[in-house]
């Protein structure tokens, strides 16, 4: 060797150790979440990202099954918005019933305490706003449905509490010969948060929010809580 020539040497054995240990931590995350799909139904396409990164930096050790939510916390703020759907893979959840009745099928409904019916009968007469559909049926039809409402939401006023209607109708005395019931869907899929706003905003005297996200204003003259038929043109899933 001259003086002054630089010998480089292969870092082919470090590259390789780098390589094999990325491997060695996919692989056993990989079988990690094959794992927890197999007991939870955990949605591996949508959550296989997320719960990895969350798993390689320790943030979801804990069990709260067992009594240890020590973790439960960190795991939540590195999962984020995808917390709901994908908790049940670290095993942070109870695992999702799928089997269970279609969103469609459940609702969540609520009084609105300041109505303006004047409004509401004055934005539904005539051809329908865009972006909404009115339809009007009779009241007695309205009393007809026997209901169950499922509500999983916590009211977003303490002062205004959600309603889960039961199954008969504590309006079977009414008058409803001559009375229609009119109501208010919007096309598209909305949040519960959204939907009231927009039914007071119409001066509604209640809102229905079903849990595919169709959203159903009520009018004044309805005396239970409108229709439990889905008619959201773009939200009907």
């Amino acid at each position: 060797m001259r003086p002054g020539q630089l010998i480089l040497l292969p870092a082919a054995t470090t590259t390789t150790t780098t390589t094999t240990t990325s491997a060695a931590i996919a692989v056993a995350l990989l079988f990690l979440l094959s794992g927890l799909s197999l007991t939870s139904g955990c949605n591996k396409a949508l959550c296989a990202s997320d719960v990895s990164k969350c798993l390689i930096q320790e943030l979801c050790q804990c069990r709260p099954s067992d009594g240890n939510c020590s973790c439960c916390k960190e795991c939540m703020l590195c999962l984020g918005n995808l917390w709901e759907e994908c908790c049940d893979c670290v095993g942070m959840c109870n695992p999702k019933n799928y089997s269970d009745s279609p969103a469609t099928s459940k609702s969540t409904v609520e009084e609105l305490h300041r109505p303006i019916p004047s409004l509401f009968r004055a934005l539904t007469e005539g051809d329908a706003p865009i972006n909404m559909m009115v339809v009007s049926f009779p009241v007695a039809e309205e009393l007809s449905h026997h209901e169950n409402l499922v509500s999983f939401l916590e009211s977003l006023d303490t002062q205004h509490q959600n309603v889960s209607v039961p199954g008969n109708s504590i309006h079977a005395s009414y008058d409803t010969q001559e009375n229609m019931c009119t109501v208010v869907y919007f096309d598209d899929c909305v949040s519960i948060r959204q939907c009231k706003q927009y039914c007071e905003s119409m001066g509604g005297s209640k809102y229905r929010w079903f849990h595919n996200a169709c959203c159903q204003c009520i009018g004044p003259e309805c005396v239970d809580y409108g229709s439990k038929a889905v008619k959201c043109m773009n939200c009907l899933f």
